[in-house]
């Protein structure tokens, strides 16, 4: 609609265009200032109706993505607490032993 009104040259051109569109020359003053600010998001065409669904694997992944995450933040944790542990028995002058790799599974 705002490229049409700017290629509008013709005396009262607009005018028919405002008429024929059902417009008033307040929605052109409008629509110009959001382009030129940037604001174009309501200006592009959107897919109407609703959203499409999200099948079951793509649920999925998310879902493992999330609890990787969560996983992750976990044993960040963990490591942070034993660090401190190991820092503390060093302070105090007693080793910790060390677990078995086969008893932590």
């Amino acid at each position: 609609m705002l490229a049409e009104a700017d290629a509008a040259t013709d005396s009262g051109s607009i005018g028919a265009l405002l008429r024929r569109e059902g417009l008033y020359s307040s929605h052109l003053t409008n629509w110009r200032r959001e382009r030129n600010a940037g604001i174009t998001q309501g200006l592009t065409p959107r897919t109407r109706g609703p959203k499409p669904r999200i099948d079951s694997s793509t649920k999925e992944v998310q879902r493992l993505l999330r609890e990787n995450e969560r996983l992750t933040e976990r044993l960040r944790k963990a490591e942070i607490i034993i660090d401190v542990q190991k820092k503390v028995a060093a302070l105090l002058g007693r080793t910790l032993a060390t677990p078995d790799p086969e008893d932590l599974l």
